[in-house]
């Protein structure tokens, strides 16, 4: 019944469009979790956190509440118009197509290194159509910066995007340990991403000087010194060991305290709550197929390609991470694979191979990770880029960048 259930839903996560029942992804993740508790895989007491066992919990709260601070803190950033005010600035510093390519691309890169690269995404794509209009230049290769780019960068730490919360909360590794292993392979990353649109459409992008012009936007600096001081406080909280989820919400509860600008309601009214209840439900979900022992049956199938010596067993492992996050999508797939990683023998490793994979595994296709969906539906009617046009840019990427990343963390990991 677990495995039937999960499948269903699954449908609908692959985003499968039926013609009964109509449900889309949050839709048929949630109709999936009430199966599981109305069909018996799950316990109410489970999904709510009644159950004295931290290992009976369904739902991994701390995911949530430090989804939800940072969401919050990326709010007040944009209320203070930072995120155009970075744009522009890097827009500005850009005076041919090529380097105007780099500056959307570092942006995005970086930006996303610290916060939930859907947002990056969400905030940086109308301005750079914007400045692509404006210089005449064509958008599709400015649009797969953004979201490349912000795929690659999220790479570095957990908070780039919500499988490495994911992997933070059941890892436990510490914020500062992952980021000296995974900075290098989300820098080579970016930089791959660069060459290889640089090189894909070199014939339309020329060497010729141009100036771009954004708008300055009026930037609140009172709110915004606040909440990039607050944001400051938080990672060096997540340096320290302090607890991540707590932390976050505590900045975001900082800034709401300090500001005037509006009413903390308005930015809790603008937090992705559709978002929070997929992953709320998705949990729910995955914990009843790893209940039912289907995780340790689906584990048996693959564990031949991981047979062998530690090498062999990474080696397999992430190639299984890097196709199983385009079957599955990487959010349910790391979920699964929660349960596998500290049956390696190496799981730290273990964790950055999922963390590295699941990630860049978004850059393969169009569908594979939702940026780079926030990108193309924003950009609807200005740039239409189909999903074999963007699978011929994704492919040679995707795998240089995955490779070149892989053989960084285990040079890492030999070498310290």
């Amino acid at each position: 019944m677990a495995l039937a259930i999960f499948l269903f839903t699954y449908v609908f996560i692959a985003g499968i469009r039926l013609p009964f029942p109509r449900l889309d992804r949050p839709g048929g993740a949630l109709v999936g979790a009430v199966l599981m508790v109305v069909a018996g895989v799950v316990a109410p007491s489970e999904v709510f956190n009644y159950s004295s066992d931290p290992a009976r919990h369904a739902v991994d709260m701390d995911t949530l509440v430090l989804l939800l601070g940072m969401m919050l803190i990326a709010d007040y950033l944009s209320q203070a118009a930072f995120f155009r005010a970075a744009g522009a600035w890097a827009l500005r510093k850009a005076h041919t197509p090529r380097l105007l390519l780099v500056a959307v691309a570092c942006t995005s890169a970086f930006l996303s290194a610290f916060l939930v690269n859907d947002t990056i995404c969400l905030m940086l794509t109308p301005l750079v159509l914007v400045v692509v209009e404006d210089a005449r230049l064509p958008p599709i290769p400015y649009l797969l910066a953004v979201c490349m780019a912000s795929n690659a960068g999220s790479v570095a730490t957990f908070t780039g995007n919500p499988q490495n919360m994911l992997i933070q909360g059941a890892s436990g590794l510490p914020y500062a340990q992952f980021v000296a292993y995974m900075a290098l392979p989300a820098v080579l990353s970016t930089g791959v991403v660069i060459g290889g649109l640089l090189f894909v459409f070199r014939k339309q992008l020329s060497h010729e000087r141009f100036d771009t012009h954004p708008p300055p936007p009026p930037v609140d600096r009172p709110l915004l010194g606040l909440t990039l001081a607050t944001l400051v406080g938080v990672v060096a909280a997540f340096f320290i060991g302090l607890p991540m989820s707590w932390s976050a919400l505590a900045g975001a509860a900082v800034v709401m305290t300090l500001s005037r600008r509006a009413p903390p309601r308005q930015a809790i009214e603008r937090v992705d709550y559709v978002l929070l209840l997929f992953f709320a439900c998705l949990f729910v979900v995955v914990y009843g197929v790893n209940k039912a022992g289907w995780a340790d049956d689906i584990y048996r199938v693959f564990s031949p390609f991981m047979s062998g010596p530690p090498w062999r067993e990474t080696l397999g492992f992430a190639g299984l991470t890097l196709v199983a996050s385009n079957l599955f999508s990487n959010v349910p797939f790391v979920m699964l694979a929660r349960a596998w990683v500290p049956t390696l023998h190496d799981p730290v490793l273990g964790w950055h191979v999922l963390a590295l994979g699941s990630t860049l595994a978004g850059n393969l296709t169009l569908v594979g990770s939702v940026a780079n969906l926030i990108v193309f539906e924003a950009a609807r009617g200005k740039a239409e880029l189909s999903f074999l046009g963007y699978l011929r840019v994704g492919i040679p990427i995707t795998l240089v960048s995955f490779v070149l990343g892989l053989a960084v963390l285990l040079a890492e990991h030999a070498l310290f």
